[in-house]
């Protein structure tokens, strides 16, 4: 009988490799699956981790989708540590990128440099908003964050369906179920010309070194680790749970939210009902593919975006099956978590008795 048993003290070592064990089975394992397919699999993986980075436009695409991912993979990675489950940032997301897109359609005819701020703070509010209802049940009747927030996700993807479907729908748009196209002054400005790479990067590229400086010299950081790791200790000192509880879930939905206004203002460039792609879930994978750490999310949220533009020039290279992309982060987070498991637990083997 096999059992797991707990190491008495993981390698450090291990646990920051994990994540490269795991992207290596990533690998190996579409091998095999590519194989069965009837797929050359060394030009499927090629097209998906490597061809990518080789061209310009492709390396700029790569940022565009990792904006959203390292600023809500920062967010999510400060609850993670609390043992704040907040897995609904993809609502979140919706929320922000509905707050600030309503700011960008109430002033069209508006033109200024103000605007895009506004419209960044309205998308933090409107997310900050959305996972305050999971923070005030957990802390007021206990409810778990994990049901909540995943529940009000469902919630906000029908709000905007139902907004741009109705008041917010462009009155010159055929009736199409999108709203206006949102002015200059309202799109983020472009860093390369001639690609959609945009600021949005920018902001998320501030999001990482103001996560470090908070979680590793700061002492609400400090208290936010102390919560995670060790509840009874942290309560024997003193720490507000509950404001711990609030800062993370507030924090997590303000960035959130910001990520959803960076989409909405940058590629997209208006709202419409297929705003939310699964950045919030996918997330989830960046915070642990980069251990909770703001940096190893900044490498965590590229490699995941090399897997959206890999996957889908795979996909029209060699006619894979549209779901290619999210079988690769699938089998990431299983390899990931299977590892973590591993670094933390060893495996025994344990004979049966026979009782005569």
């Amino acid at each position: 009988m096999l059992r797991l048993e707990p190491r008495r003290e993981p390698s450090r070592a291990m646990q920051v490799l994990t994540p490269v064990f795991a992207v290596v089975l990533t690998i190996l394992a579409g091998l095999v699956l590519f194989a069965i397919l009837g797929k050359d699999p060394f030009r499927a993986i090629w097209l998906i981790f490597f061809e990518p980075l080789t061209q310009t436009y492709a390396l700029a695409e790569l940022t565009v989708k990792a904006t959203p991912l390292i600023l809500i993979g920062a967010g999510l990675a400060m609850g993670f540590r609390a043992g704040v489950w907040n897995i609904g940032a993809e609502g979140q997301f919706v929320a922000g990128a509905l707050a600030g897109g309503s700011v960008a359609l109430a002033l069209h005819e508006t033109a200024g440099l103000w605007i895009m701020p506004l419209m960044c703070i309205a998308g933090m509010l409107g997310g900050m908003a959305w996972a305050a209802i999971p923070a005030f049940l957990r802390t007021r009747f206990n409810a778990n964050e994990i049901l909540t927030s995943l529940m009000l996700v469902y919630v906000a993807i029908l709000l905007l369906s139902a907004l741009v479907h109705g008041p917010l729908r462009d009155p010159e748009g055929l009736n199409f179920p999108e709203s206006r196209l949102f002015s200059e002054s309202m799109i983020l400005p472009i860093l390369i010309e001639g690609t959609r790479a945009h600021v949005g990067f920018i902001l998320a590229l501030l999001a990482i070194a103001v996560a470090w400086l908070f979680m590793e010299r700061h002492l609400l950081g400090f208290q936010i680790k102390v919560q995670g790791q060790a509840p009874l200790a942290a309560r024997f000192a003193g720490y507000s749970e509950k404001r711990i509880v609030w800062m993370c879930l507030l924090t997590s939905g303000a960035l959130a939210g910001l990520a959803g206004t960076t989409e909405a203002a940058g590629p997209v460039g208006q709202l419409v009902p297929a705003l939310p792609i699964g950045y919030g879930f996918t997330a989830i994978i960046v915070a642990f593919l980069g251990r909770l750490h703001p940096f190893g999310i900044l490498l965590g949220g590229l490699l995941m975006a090399l897997t959206y533009i890999g996957g889908e020039a795979a996909q029209i290279a060699m006619s894979l099956p549209s779901a290619t992309t999210r079988v690769f982060q699938g089998m990431l987070l299983f390899f990931l978590l299977a590892m973590d498991v591993l670094v933390g637990s060893r495996v025994r083997w344990i004979p049966r008795t026979v009782h005569g």
